[in-house]
């Protein structure tokens, strides 16, 4: 096998024809590895070189720096599990025949904290029945590992990335449940922090106690002309902290920068030496079986003064080169991007050079957007411009996730449907709060602005959709309005493309808990109310009576999975927005142009009928079928269809 082909770049090939003895060193007691990352190296090092020349080209010691970030993957390949391998080879192989796993249609995914589902790790190794019933193939396990005590903003004030928060289990047993869960065809998802540390990491410890090196993992200052000319930049993430994204630390006589909560401090990504560590703790986590890797907080990882210190070039040249080490050491390995920020930014993370998944924020606004009108001319217009994605990436679309609500809806894609952005999103937040007459919703204000009026809204997807409201109320007819919109939200994110994700407990219709007020590292931070405590004794009674929420709920839930892994015209994140001249309901196609199925959407409380002959001409003249229901769906050719209330169809043609 050559050292160097020649159609390696020229500096590749001389950089991997200097450091081949001292990788190929490393694979001495086990030299079968050698040639499979060999064959990796050749392949991603002209890009994993291009991009940290950008990056770190300009310092004196850059090949040093190089040289170190190689021996990390060799090492992480050297001492990766050998079923991972082998996992590995069918992962490349499937992304290499354009089939990646984000794209079968027989994907679902699921989202819990391991203590409020199931106490600890052993806990939810009980559950995996559970999940298995519910079709779950990807479980997304949120922030896990060992944080500051106290205030950790859940879980995102990490302390170490090498161990399991203590109360949950050991990192030995987290492993051993990524293995089980990957034998069970179910991938693990952590959230991997990059962006900021706890200030009790050992890191920051070191920090404060006078370690140079260390100090220059973060951004510090020694006072604040610096941090002064930074701030007016900035967005205030936090409004209730006070808009300063700079804190003084007495130890160190410093100010650090915190984008988030003052005991989060930023990484200096500007540093070689934190990037190639950030690498081996990415690897770290990949080897004891993760496979994937939610990008926290993406846009921020990289400051530019004179700018907001979002969304910067380097930004995703950070996360490329971490998706080339991980090409090399782990390629089995994928990226989730949470990016929270304009449409166009989010879709600027998802490639498969970069983060090949993304959460769906967009989707997920216009969701609750079109319940609130009644009306989806703004999700019609805005998923036309802005749900394609680069070949051999995928979307994850959920209806809420663990955090807040905020509306990310473009102004400009408002404008064009002859909304005003700032307007729209006061109405929204009046809304969901159950402010704006007629509301049935029951959410919370969430880093309320006084000055302004934003907010974000917290709450559970039952108490969103009106359920415990209209049982406070003991409104019949209300609860089935409430299950019915439920039932809609899950319809459209199980058939609209990309993988679908179920917070945990809301396929049970649980709604908000108020018991965060009491405890005082969580009083105040309203988004505990939609990260409920798990009662199984209660879930298990719910689910043996038929008419409750819950059993309604997961029966129809689970319905629904049925039918996306049974349609493989439901594979992949192709989907074509279609015009039926009715704005209360979402129409879209899926699959082959041959054999293609209609999803109908009603987004309102009233019966809503479909004329539209383009309905005709790609289903035939019928009778058709509707899926979910396994029931005929005749078109007339006067009146045509009628969807009731909140109903979704899934129609195949005759």
């Amino acid at each position: 096998m050559p050292i160097a082909p020649a159609d390696l770049p020229r500096e590749a090939r001389r950089t991997v024809a200097r450091l081949t003895p001292g990788l190929q060193r490393v694979f001495k007691d086990e030299p079968v590895l050698w040639p499979p990352f060999l064959i990796r190296l050749e392949r991603e090092l002209p890009r994993l070189l291009d991009l940290l020349h950008r990056l770190y080209g300009w310092r004196y010691d850059f090949h040093w720096h190089l040289e170190q970030v190689l021996l990390t993957a060799a090492r992480a390949w050297r001492e990766r599990p050998a079923p991972w391998r082998a996992w590995d080879a069918e992962e490349e192989a499937a992304a290499a025949a354009g089939r990646p796993w984000f794209h079968d249609n027989r994907q679902v995914g699921a989202v819990a904290y391991v203590d409020r589902f199931a106490h600890d790790l052993e806990g939810l190794r009980e559950r995996l029945p559970y999940l298995d019933r519910l079709g779950v193939t990807y479980l997304h396990l949120m922030p896990l590992l060992r944080a500051r005590a106290g205030e950790s903003d859940g879980g995102y004030a990490v302390s170490s990335y090498r161990e399991v928060e203590p109360r949950l289990g050991t990192m030995s047993q987290l492993a051993q449940l990524a293995t089980e869960l990957r034998w069970r065809g179910v991938r693990l998802c952590l959230d991997f922090v990059f962006n900021h540390t706890a200030d009790d990491h050992d890191w920051a410890l070191a920090a404060k106690a006078g370690d140079r090196d260390k100090q220059d993992y973060y951004w510090m200052f020694d006072d604040r002309t610096v941090p002064d000319r930074l701030s007016p930049g900035l967005r205030e993430i936090f409004p209730d902290r006070g808009g300063d994204a700079f804190t003084f630390v007495p130890e160190l006589g410093k100010h650090v920068w915190t984008t988030f909560n003052t005991y989060q401090w930023d990484l200096n990504f500007s540093n070689p030496a934190l990037f190639r560590q950030m690498a081996e703790e990415m690897l770290f986590l990949a080897n004891r079986g993760v496979s994937v890797l939610r990008l926290d907080a993406v846009p921020f990882i990289w400051k530019r003064e004179g700018t907001d210190s979002e969304n910067q070039p380097e930004a995703h040249g950070i996360i490329q080169a971490f998706n080339a080490i991980g090409r090399i050491a782990a390629p089995g390995l994928a990226f989730k991007s949470e990016a929270i920020v304009h449409p166009d930014q989010v879709t600027s993370y998802v490639s498969p050079q970069e983060a090949q998944v993304s959460y769906n924020p967009l989707l997920m606004v216009l969701l609750w957007e079109s319940l609130a009108t009644r009306d989806t001319t703004l999700m019609r217009h805005s998923l036309i411009k802005r749900f394609g994605l680069p070949d051999g990436a995928g979307w994850m679309t959920y209806i809420r996730c663990h955090d807040d609500i905020g509306w990310g809806f473009a102004d400009e894609d408002a404008a064009e449907c002859g909304m005003n952005g700032f307007d729209h999103r006061r109405f929204l937040n009046a809304f969901y709060t159950g402010r704006f007459p007629g509301s049935v919703a029951r959410g919370l204000p969430f880093q309320e602005n006084r000055r302004t009026g934003d907010m974000r809204i917290s709450g559970a997807l039952a108490s969103l959709a009106g359920l415990e409201a209209a049982r406070a109320k003991r409104d019949r007819a209300g609860v089935e309005l409430a299950l019915a919109r439920i039932r809609l939200l899950y319809g459209i994110i199980l058939t609209i493309g990309g993988v679908p994700l179920i917070y945990l407990g809301d396929e049970l219709a649980v709604e908000n808990d108020y018991a965060f007020a009491d405890d005082p590292h969580r009083r105040d931070d309203n988004r505990w109310a939609h990260r409920p405590v798990m009662d199984w004794q209660r879930a298990e009674r719910d689910l043996a009576d038929p008419a409750s929420p819950a059993a309604r709920t997961t029966a129809a839930l689970r319905r629904l999975i049925a039918v996306r892994q049974d349609q493989p015209a439901l594979a992949g994140p192709a989907m074509t927005i279609l015009s039926v001249r009715n704005a209360h309901v979402l129409a879209y196609r899926r699959g082959a142009v041959d054999r293609p199925l209609v999803v109908l959407a009603n987004v309102t409380e009233t019966p809503q009928g479909v004329a539209d002959a383009g309905l005709v001409s790609l289903l035939g003249s019928g009778p058709w079928r509707e899926l979910v229901s396994d029931t005929p769906v005749a078109w007339d050719p006067a009146a045509g269809v009628t969807l009731p209330p909140y109903g979704l169809w899934v129609l195949s043609g005759g």
